[in-house]
């Protein structure tokens, strides 16, 4: 079968025409900010291949066998709203999964679900917990990507980011080395309101900030290299003289 260009869900590069993380961002950069053990938040508009890019910058890095890292959706956390032993759970359920798919040894994804248990009957720390012991446990600085962050609400997005927090000064021993918070929109630019209506501000614990223009706001500057230095078909290859022509990228969205 040959490769064609996602327009659903995350590029799979097996079949779909995709830019290798190293191509896609300033991999230099990215990796200091990695190395110098800094929480930090990506964010792009939709439909920009953020979680393309944070899947296959998994594997890349569990490929260089400097550190552990794991990609975990944290959407459908968002359910919960303000009930913050059910998103917690949810969220702890959610990182067992992907371990499971992503680290493929039961171990690690069993200790997840027993924390996830505990958190759905009395909530509290058990996000900071898991991310202990599993630190504790690996024999490689853990690595961990977060996406749909922003997707979640009130208490539960409090939460989040307090047990984050909590264990921040135990890296990379007891804590994750590096944590990157993902998303539409930059969780530290909007407020946060809690169950009884106060308002906080400042809950995340993220020093840096990745540049937004590090990532592709639009497919444009990418398109060309996408489509013309990969294999592909004779009559799906643009002419050189389309290209000048239209000046535009071909209306589809290739999942970077």
């Amino acid at each position: 079968m040959d490769k064609f260009f996602n327009t659903a869900g995350p590029n799979k590069p097996d079949i779909h025409y995709t830019l290798l993380p190293k191509d896609r961002i300033n991999w230099p950069e990215l990796s200091g900010l990695m190395g110098a053990q800094k929480y930090f938040i990506l964010h792009a508009p939709r439909q920009t291949g953020k979680t393309s890019l944070l899947i296959n910058l998994m594997h890349f890095i569990n490929g260089q066998g400097q550190y552990r890292a794991l990609y975990v959706n944290i959407e459908a956390a968002q359910a919960a709203r303000n009930d913050v032993a059910s998103g917690i759970a949810t969220i702890v359920s959610a990182m067992g999964r992907a371990a499971d798919i992503y680290w493929k040894d039961p171990s690690w994804s069993q200790l997840a679900w027993q924390e996830a248990q505990q958190a759905a009957a009395q909530g509290k720390d058990r996000l900071t917990t898991v991310l202990q012991r599993w630190s504790l446990a690996s024999d490689k600085p853990l690595i961990i990507f977060l996406d749909e962050v922003d997707a979640l609400v009130g208490d539960t997005l409090i939460s989040l980011l307090r047990q984050i927090r909590a264990g921040y000064a135990q890296r990379p021993e007891a804590f994750p080395q590096s944590m990157v918070l993902c998303g539409v929109r930059d969780v530290r630019d909007y407020r946060l309101h809690r169950s009884d209506g106060e308002i906080i501000t400042g809950a995340a614990p993220s020093t840096s900030r990745a540049n937004p223009s590090g990532w592709p706001t639009s497919p444009k500057p990418m398109s060309k290299p996408c489509c013309n230095n990969t294999p592909m078909p004779p009559d799906r290859r643009l002419s050189p003289a389309c290209w000048k022509k239209s000046g535009l990228t071909p209306r589809v969205s290739p999942g970077w």
